[in-house]
């Protein structure tokens, strides 16, 4: 398949990777309003002026929202990484249906991530078992990558 219908709608791998990725940027954007609402509902601010406008509030350090914060963090640190090593897959191209397990199981592992995380907080290993997996997924897709556009 020529490199611009691998970019294109008709491309079965592309709609996964556009749909499900969405999923995910929804997901990130929505960490800062978890963010807010721990911050609100422990009164915790990181500045004076939120601590004005926030009724109850002062500026401290709470460990939910820490949690929260970290969790945000953890998805900033590895989903960018996601979306590039998943369009240089899709640019190998690769079994859509490979790439469509791929997807969501990353997709899906990254929102049990910070289930396990920032929502409910449950012990190890559940979490180490969602970034793992993660981390996986994303190295089979770089070496694959790698391995088809490298000829030795």
């Amino acid at each position: 398949m020529a490199y611009q219908d691998l970019l294109s709608y008709n491309n079965h791998a592309f709609r996964i990777y556009v749909t499900w990725g969405g999923f995910l940027l929804l997901k990130l954007i929505c960490m800062s309003f978890l963010t807010v609402f721990h911050r609100i509902r422990k009164g915790a601010v990181a500045n004076p002026e939120d601590a004005a406008t926030v009724p109850k509030s002062e500026i401290k350090i709470d460990e939910d929202v820490e949690r929260v914060r970290r969790a945000h963090l953890n998805d900033l640190e590895n989903i960018p990484v996601f979306f590039f090593a998943a369009l240089m897959y899709i640019l190998s191209d690769p079994d859509p249906i490979v790439v469509a397990w791929l997807i969501r199981i990353y997709v899906l592992v990254r929102f049990f991530h910070t289930f396990v995380y920032a929502v409910y907080p449950i012990r190890q290993p559940a979490r180490a078992l969602c970034f793992g997996t993660g981390v996986m997924i994303k190295f089979f897709m770089i070496i694959w990558s790698i391995v088809c556009f490298f000829h030795f």
